[in-house]
């Protein structure tokens, strides 16, 4: 994925690099004025939750599930660098205004490399006797270091298929042995000391709470972190319907940019909202519908969806590790297993409290500049709310399995490093094409509405909405996905540009523009398309001249928000 972006020194004038005439390097580190510009670039906000009417056994629950979420932090950490815990703990003993920056910038990127800065170190090439690399290992600490793409290739693809397959798998990490050679290791022995802590607490958590699916998850959990064997508690998890909702474990391969395989450890301790979950259950009933009319060949279609996956409306109490890292998750679609999701699909999640936040303190500033005048009236939270629950409803449907050469596989294998990109894209344009699809159908009048009017706030916020994600730079993968979305549109006519450096929708292209390009990335997936998928990064994940002279206008708008859980202290205190 890095060696595609590397020619692109981008990151520097998306996201104010440093805020400084040129951004730290190796031999350059960041100042104490560039370190508190980073982290100028989040909001600070306060994230509350009605925990008003949990239960007594609820609100011990939920406290163990915040003491658990800590030690997540400690996982993820581990995971995104080996040096990463030595490294913050020399950051703590260094009390003057550089050191305390830096420990915030740390924090923040839960590591001594800037996400929003194509993840460039912003400490010097030593410290503390730790050597830090310029940039963020591709292969974070699932792989030995120093070991190439192409020796694990090798070795991989000289294992049995069982082997072969347990070393690709979500909840392994690759060591090198005693003889020198690579050896598959599970996460219950790379992290038994932490991950026995954790089944404690989930246990303790289980005990306290009076609702028999949380009891059952967190056992069900428990058990998991011990054995490596995550199915039963995802299973577990689809069907958990309880005040306190919880999201603990390795889920996201984002980190892993070598191959895509290994997941991160994360956690959201959050509030259930029974009402605006009520409102979504529309969608679940049209889930068959909109797979049976996905614009892909008809052979890639799946004639029978898995039963209607649970989608639910939360508002967060408490995030950590990949769930508090950087630009903050407004929603979530789990687990990643193919297992699961050929049987029951997938779980979405939207964090309300998390997006309403971001509406206010991002995107509203955003569309005052990359959008004309008369098109600003035309902002609406319903419809980047609507758009978020599509967006993770869509990682749900299109290809999932694949045929190469005989052999059943899967387009998160096949697509290797590129498939987070691809996938994240698509889920964006194929959203935006179902949310198009039932406005057409009139299944929307009751939530966002029909007819013009309501067409002009979907694909104007979603305009104002792909400059907020592309305000982060390029180097996560909704970023990426949106830079090939963006320049595809332009180039059909759908997004225009003008001389003022706005952009508006031309509506008589959008919707065909939407279809096309939603093609293109169903079919990569169902074929397993590695070459078309890196063809079409190398060709569109770039930021032109047009998009970079709306971007420089965004300069002092913060990229994303930082939260203080403050309900999580109310409760811990």
């Amino acid at each position: 994925m890095k060696k595609i972006l590397a020619p692109l020194v981008l990151c520097a004038a998306i996201g104010a690099a440093f805020a400084a005439d040129a951004p730290p390097s190796a031999a350059t580190p960041a100042t104490t004025e560039q370190l508190l510009s980073m982290t100028k670039r989040f909001a600070p906000v306060d994230l509350n939750a009605d925990v008003s009417k949990l239960s007594r056994g609820d609100r011990v629950a939920i406290g163990k599930l915040i003491e658990a979420a800590r030690i997540v932090d400690t996982l993820q950490l581990r995971q995104r660098w080996s040096h990463n815990e030595a490294l913050l703990a020399a950051l703590r003993k260094d009390t003057t205004p550089l050191g305390r920056a830096r420990q915030e910038a740390f924090w923040l990127n839960k590591g001594p490399w800037s996400g929003l800065d194509d993840n460039k170190s912003f400490m010097p090439p030593e410290y503390a006797g730790i050597a830090i690399p310029a940039k963020k290992p591709e292969g974070a600490n699932f792989y030995p270091p120093g070991a190439t793409k192409g020796a694990l290739e090798s070795w991989m693809n000289g294992l049995s298929p069982q082997a072969r397959q347990e070393a690709q798998w979500f909840f392994t990490v690759i060591r090198t042995g005693p003889d020198g050679k690579f050896r598959t290791v599970k996460y219950s022995d790379e992290y038994r000391p932490e991950l026995e802590q954790l089944a404690k607490l989930l246990r303790e958590a289980a005990a306290a709470t009076d609702n028999a699916s949380l009891k059952k998850f967190l056992t069900l959990r428990a058990d998991a972190f011990l054995s490596n064997d995550y199915l039963a508690s995802d299973f577990a998890w689809m069907d958990l319907d309880s005040p306190v909702d919880v999201t603990i474990g390795p889920y996201e391969t984002y980190n892993d940019e070598l191959f895509g395989y290994k997941a991160a450890f994360e956690a959201y301790v959050s509030i259930r909202d029974p009402k605006e979950t009520a409102k979504l259950d529309f969608f679940g009933k049209h889930l068959q519908e909109l797979e049976d009319n996905l614009p892909v060949d008809k052979q890639y279609r799946n004639p029978k969806v898995g039963a209607i996956a649970p989608m639910v409306v939360v508002n967060e109490v408490y995030g950590a590790g990949d769930g508090n890292m950087g630009v903050q998750t407004a929603a979530y679609n789990l687990p990643n297993d193919e297992r699961v999701i050929r049987e029951r699909g997938s779980k979405r999640v939207m964090l309300k409290n998390v997006q309403q936040a971001k509406f206010k303190s991002t995107l509203t500033p955003i569309s005052k500049q990359v959008l004309r005048a008369a098109d600003q009236k035309d902002l609406d939270f319903d419809s980047f709310f609507t758009h978020i629950l599509a967006h993770e409803i869509m990682h749900g449907l299109g290809p999932h399995h694949t045929k190469k050469d005989g052999k059943e596989s899967t387009p998160r294998q096949d697509l290797k490093e590129t498939y987070s990109t691809i996938e994240e894209a698509k889920a964006d344009i194929t959203g935006l094409w179902a949310l198009g699809y039932m406005m057409d159908k009139g299944l929307l009048k009751d939530t966002l509405g029909q007819g013009a009017a309501a067409e002009r706030k979907l694909y104007n916020t979603f305009l104002a909405s792909a400059f907020r994600t592309l305000h982060f730079g390029l180097t996560s993968s909704h970023a990426r996905g949106m830079a090939i979305q963006m320049n595809y549109l332009l180039d059909k006519g759908a997004f225009v540009a003008h001389p003022d450096g706005s952009f508006s929708v031309d509506f008589k292209k959008i919707k065909q523009a939407v279809i096309d390009l939603d093609r293109e990335f169903l079919t990569i997936e169902a074929t397993g398309d590695y070459a078309a998928a890196r063809a079409m990064m190398d060709k569109y994940v770039v930021i032109r001249p047009e998009v970079r002279k709306a971007l420089d206008k965004l300069k002092a708008v913060p990229n994303d928000i930082r939260p203080a859980f403050v309900t999580a202290a109310s409760l811990t205190k």
